[in-house]
């Protein structure tokens, strides 16, 4: 049977793409809000006067809530609506915003940044299982994807250049606050621009399964993070492996409840399955060098906060210039060839950060940066697009739930992986290369990270100080070149992978030929989901 997929969906009208822009607002919103924070830290640590491990939580607490609760939330949309959730989570997101601006303690700031994460992981699935629902049309949402996408790097630009300007004018918690008028139109346009949703035979939530969620993700992510802050350790490797043998036990109750928390079934389609594991390694590599560019911005360029950010924002825009173009390209050629093509661009840059030296480098890692953004956005946006549309709509909040969470844990191990190559490569050429007169503080914390032989460098003499400096500096620049090697050779076997297991995914605006062959003998189905509505 030919399917045509352009003429088998019913078309979105007006209605739906006024909607798209206020589900675009959410988005734009816990973008800004992930850059602005980190502006403000030195404002908030003067007046709140936080210990270390305090700022760490003010930091950390908000990324754990989401990645602990996506699944949850993603999922519970389907059963309660997914519009309802939206709106709870923007009312819930609103009141947070307003007790953490006026935090007046560290514990207080602690307590408000993690429900603002509680009510943040309702509002990404939520958008996208709401998109999934109101663009049938497979042309029409993959454009609606990528605007939606966007609106989410968008964010990343702007949101350096509006915390520079909130806080010369207000105190710190005014950052804050930009999410109430946010979520005061969102509750305001919701009920009038955007139908509800919901799955009538999901079933009742099983408590049991949120609770194993969380026991499975919170401790992967926690050990994720400790192990690109310390280095290998006891403790975060426990957490990892405890994360992973609650996370068998979870996927095995899935399996047995008539109405799970998480549809594993999902993964029996082998385009759901590839573009997941694309989207996890592809997020990796690019959270991994992303943390180690803004060190070398500023420890070895020597560039101040605001120029190293100035300095993010071309590789920024060029990624959304690759998202936007992706669902244009899209039309004409498969999906799995335009996110292998991307990959194979987004490898050459990597290979140029290989070649990145400690003076007059910078110009070439941005350039670098610019191409490997410009090649991972059409596998950003096409990779969701494609996990989404392999799902069934009653399953869509379920399926945006574990897009989100392979982008938040592919950022985290990369955070950890690509920062520990990094620390490897420093430590084992920092090592033979400090002055043999170093005192043994110095020596000590200069061998641990170039971080830290910055900060000893005001206890030396010009000419000592200025030694131990340029070592640091080679050694971390070196670490930087590795870790763009193995990012390069990531980059390349996903180009493989995509070409490969994503073959039979069609342009949207071909006509696809569905027949009995094209369902395996097993029963899966594996149809392209470009025609499987």
């Amino acid at each position: 049977m030919d399917v045509n997929a352009s003429e088998a969906e019913p078309r979105a009208g007006r209605r739906e793409w006024i909607g798209l822009a206020v589900l675009t607002l959410p988005t734009l919103l816990l973008s800004l809000d992930l850059n602005v924070l980190y502006l403000a830290l030195p404002h908030l640590s003067a007046d709140l006067a936080p210990d270390a491990a305090q700022l760490l939580w003010i930091m950390d607490i908000y990324g754990f809530m989401i990645a602990g609760f996506l699944v949850t939330m993603g999922t519970l949309g389907d059963r309660i609506g997914r519009r309802r959730l939206l709106m709870i989570g923007a009312a819930a997101f609103g009141v947070a915003s307003v007790i953490a601006a006026y935090s007046d303690s560290a514990e207080m700031l602690i307590a408000t940044r993690a429900l603002l994460g509680v009510a943040g992981a309702t509002l990404m699935p939520s958008t996208l299982s709401l998109i999934s629902n109101m663009f049938r049309n497979p042309q029409q949402r993959t454009m609606a994807i990528g605007l939606w996408m966007s609106c989410f790097m968008i964010g990343a630009i702007i949101g350096p250049l509006v915390g520079g300007v909130i806080l010369e004018s207000f105190w710190w918690g005014a950052v804050f606050l930009l999410g109430v008028p946010v979520m005061l139109v969102l509750l305001v346009a919701a009920p009038l621009l955007l139908p509800e949703y919901r799955n009538p035979d999901a079933g009742r939530l099983d408590l049991f399964s949120v609770v194993l969620s969380l026991a499975t993700i919170l401790p992967f992510v926690y050990g994720l993070k400790e192990l690109a802050k310390d280095g290998l350790g006891i403790r975060p490797l426990l957490a990892m492996i405890a994360g992973v043998v609650v996370g068998v036990i979870f996927v095995a109750r899935q399996r047995r409840l008539t109405s799970p928390l998480l549809d594993v079934r999902l993964f029996a389609n082998r385009t759901f399955s590839a573009a997941l594991g694309i989207m996890l390694l592809g997020g990796s590599t690019i959270g991994g060098i992303a943390l180690l560019f803004a060190q070398y911005a500023q420890l070895v360029e020597g560039l101040s906060p605001l120029r190293a950010g100035l300095w993010m924002l071309p590789y920024a825009v060029s990624m959304l210039v690759g998202a936007m173009l992706a669902p244009v390209v899209a039309q004409r050629f498969a999906p799995g060839y335009v996110v292998a093509g991307g990959m194979a661009l987004a490898a050459v840059g990597f290979a140029l950060l290989s070649q990145v030296g400690t003076a007059g480098g910078l110009g070439l890692a941005v350039t670098g940066l610019v191409i490997v953004y410009l090649g991972f956005g059409p596998g950003a946006v096409l990779g969701t697009d494609l996990i989404i549309g392999a799902a069934p709509p009653e399953r869509a909040g379920s399926a945006s739930s574990m897009s989100e969470t392979s982008t938040e844990l592919g950022v985290a191990l990369g955070v950890a992986v690509l920062g520990s190559v990094g620390t490897a490569v420093y430590r084992s050429e920092i090592a033979p290369a400090l002055p043999a007169d170093l005192p043994a503080q110095v020596r000590e914390a200069a061998g641990d990270s170039l971080a830290g032989a910055s900060a000893m460098t005001g206890q030396l003499s010009e000419q000592t100080g200025g030694a131990l400096l340029e070592a640091a500096r080679a050694a971390f620049t070196s670490g930087f070149n590795v870790a763009g090697v193995v990012s390069a050779v990531i980059a390349v076997i996903l180009a493989v992978l995509s070409a490969l297991l994503l073959r039979r995914v069609r342009p949207a605006a071909e006509e696809p030929v569905v027949d009995a062959s094209a369902v395996p003998a097993d029963g899966t189905d594996e149809t392209p989901a470009s025609v499987r509505h």
